[in-house]
């Protein structure tokens, strides 16, 4: 029988790397591997070894509550050293599936959806569980550093300064009188938003490269109609 250190040792040192899939989850990438691979390079070194799928009332192979949604729990034995897994069904963003849908309300990216939890979402998260209860034995162990970090909504874009927006406003405004057009209403509707104090510092550079654009046309095209009509004889 080999020991619980000599298990982890040996599992913790397989290059898992070229098996690793990402999935993106929000606004962060989730590193995983697949169970099937888990599963066949855990009885290559360990043939005996056996794992369990957690059954609970009517043979079902989660718990659930209305309040916090589904749990599957799985374990796995190797060498008589067993390690018990659970993990909640979610859904692509990381959020637990309940039996019907709901919606939650995110700082800056408004209203989300989560549909209700199939018993496809129920076997994947089984197989994704066994994977994590493989990586207590070492298999993989390290992709799953910083995974319980809370997710961090992005940073609100940061907007124009008063400067920034008053120089857009003198170019649009001088190229409404030169024009004899609302270039302001035309500016907005090409830039999308309903002022110009939405704009964010990223599309300050392009808009202002537009608006100095449009500037110079209209006195291009104001100085060829200013010019006296020539005839030729």
């Amino acid at each position: 029988m080999v020991d619980e250190k000599s298990v982890f040792k040996i599992l913790n040192e397989i290059d898992v790397n070229q098996h690793v899939e990402k999935k993106k989850s929000g606004n962060n990438f989730i590193s995983y591997l697949t169970w099937s691979w888990a599963w066949s390079e855990l009885k290559k070194n360990f043939p005996d070894a056996e794992y369990e799928i957690k059954k609970f009332e009517n043979n079902l192979p989660y718990v659930y509550d209305a309040n916090t949604g589904y749990m599957v729990f799985t374990t796995v034995t190797i060498d008589g050293l067993t390690h018990e897994m659970w993990l909640p069904v979610m859904d692509g963003a990381n959020k637990a599936m309940k039996a019907a849908p709901y919606s939650y309300e995110t700082k800056f990216n408004g209203k989300k959806h989560v549909e209700a939890a199939s018993m496809f979402d129920i076997n994947k998260a089984i197989m994704r569980c066994l994977v994590k209860n493989l990586a207590m034995f070492g298999l993989g162990l390290y992709i799953y550093s910083g995974e319980d970090l809370p997710e961090i909504e992005p940073e609100p874009p940061k907007t124009l300064s008063e400067n920034q927006i008053n120089l857009l406003e003198k170019i649009i405004n001088e190229t409404s009188q030169i024009s004899g057009t609302d270039m302001m209403s035309f500016t907005l509707k090409a830039a999308k938003v309903e002022a110009l104090k939405f704009v964010t510092e990223d599309n300050y550079k392009p808009l202002l490269a537009k608006v100095t654009e449009w500037h110079q046309k209209a006195e291009e095209q104001a100085n060829e109609s200013s010019e006296p009509n020539r005839t030729t004889n």
